[in-house]
């Protein structure tokens, strides 16, 4: 049975024996590093562009890396130290912005990459952010909620220093939600005062706003929209499969849901379900929500599937919504779907990106299509700095503006008559050209 969850770092060994299951050997092709993976995209639109070998040095080099233990003691009464992790990777566009990430397997070169994704992606999107990530390497389900909430002070105490409401904003990332960015909150206003602006993805009664939670599915599925009439495929109808569902996979599947679509097949940790009439997507989330496995879910026309039968289900739409690298040169052959709608960051390997295009599957990349939480968390920071609320309806009018403008300025340059390009391509061009000009105009280059 194929493991759809695989590390990417387990993907990339070759003939490793896991101290973890002893009697098995890996010996899958390496792949490239998260880092290498984004590295590989800025250079073909930097290629593209004609960037000098100077430039391109500094773009790709963060700005600033920090890196700082966390001692905590746990209920078996040892003292176990984590490793913490905040990377800034670009400030031209405005303050630092990204998620903190709570994963046994994160490490700086992770970090490093999503870091500088966040910088293109906000520059894509047209918001006033530079990028930047962080986190935990701890797993957040081995954690007592007093623990969590340890682990989550300890770190904001030990990054205070770099963090601020214009110089670098936290939000929500896999494993950490409005709870943890509330603990945040407060433990940076003991040392600076009461500061709203400090994180976004906030509960609502401490100034988050109205419709943040949806906002990264709600966006996808705007961009959906669009990318589907592009290809011809009518969004009434279309049948989705969801690798991953957290946050994002699951306001996905609902939202698709009120749009007419059919979500047939859902995957996550504990295993993959298929429904060929369609899944119930509010009945399967509130499922989840209340703690019970995603595989114990039943229903008419419900049945557990293996992995290798999940990633080759027929549909119209593959939505990768898990970690990075889960569509390698190991399976994106065996993806039977017109389009790949990537709802996590770096879900699909370069490798993966040419089998895909030599099939003839369209990629909307993540670039464009997971931007609506960021655009959601700007939005979110603007209405504190005014201690205003905007309506829901409001919200969800300006996040589909921005994506519906960030798609058709996307799709107008991969289609270009001079060199056209996918939509990944054209999308790293856009964004990368927009940080080179407000470098330009701040004489920092």
């Amino acid at each position: 049975m194929i493991n759809i969850f695989a590390t990417a770092k387990a993907r990339r060994t070759r003939g490793y024996r896991n101290p973890e299951m002893p009697h098995v050997t890996t010996t899958v092709e390496p792949e490239v590093s998260a880092y290498e993976a984004a590295s590989q995209r800025f250079h073909l639109a930097a290629d593209r562009l004609g960037l000098s070998d100077d430039l391109r040095a500094l773009l790709l080099t963060s700005y600033r890396e920090v890196q700082v233990s966390i001692p905590l003691r746990q209920s078996d009464g040892r003292i176990h130290t984590y490793s913490g992790y905040r990377v800034q990777h670009n400030t031209d566009r405005g303050p630092f912005k990204g998620g903190i990430r709570f994963h046994p397997g994160v490490d700086i070169e992770e970090f490093r990459a999503l870091a500088a994704t966040m910088t293109w992606k906000t520059a894509l999107a047209g918001v006033p952010f530079g990028g930047a990530k962080g986190g935990v390497d701890c797993d957040p389900a081995q954690l007592t909620r007093p623990e969590l909430e340890q682990l989550t002070r300890v770190l904001t105490q030990r990054i205070d220093k770099v963090l601020g409401p214009t110089r670098d904003i936290p939000a929500p990332d896999i494993n950490t939600d409005s709870q943890v960015m509330a603990w945040m909150m407060d433990e940076y206003g003991k040392a600076h005062g009461y500061t709203p602006t400090i994180v976004t993805g906030k509960p609502i009664a401490l100034e988050g706003s109205l419709g943040r939670d949806a906002a990264t599915g709600r966006g996808l599925v705007y961009v959906f929209r669009e990318a589907a009439r592009a290809i011809g495929l009518a969004s009434e109808g279309a049948t989705v499969a969801i690798q991953g569902f957290g946050k994002v996979g699951s306001w996905l599947a609902r939202l698709l849901e009120a749009d007419g679509a059919k979500v047939i097949a859902v995957a996550d940790l504990s295993g993959a379900i298929r429904c060929e009439p369609g899944l119930d997507a509010k009945k399967l989330s509130d499922h989840v929500g209340e703690g019970a496995s995603l595989v114990s879910f039943s229903g008419e026309g419900v049945e557990a599937v293996s992995g290798e039968e999940f990633l080759t289900t027929r549909c119209d739409v593959f939505v990768p919504a898990a970690l990075g690298g889960m569509i390698n040169a190991g399976n994106a052959a065996q993806l039977n779907c017109r389009m790949l709608l990537e709802g996590a960051n770096g879900p699909t390997t370069p490798e993966a990106d040419a089998i895909l295009e030599e099939r003839g599957i369209t990629v909307i990349p993540d670039l464009l299509a997971n931007s609506g939480g960021v655009v959601a968390s700007y939005f979110e920071w603007a209405q504190n700095q005014q201690h205003f609320r905007w309506e829901e309806k409001e919200v969800n009018e300006r996040l589909e503006r921005i994506m519906q403008r960030a798609y058709g300025e996307v799709s107008a340059r991969a289609e270009g008559a001079k060199s056209p390009a996918t939509l990944r391509v054209a999308a790293h061009e856009i964004a990368i050209e927009r940080v080179v000009e407000a470098a330009r105009l701040r004489h920092t280059l």
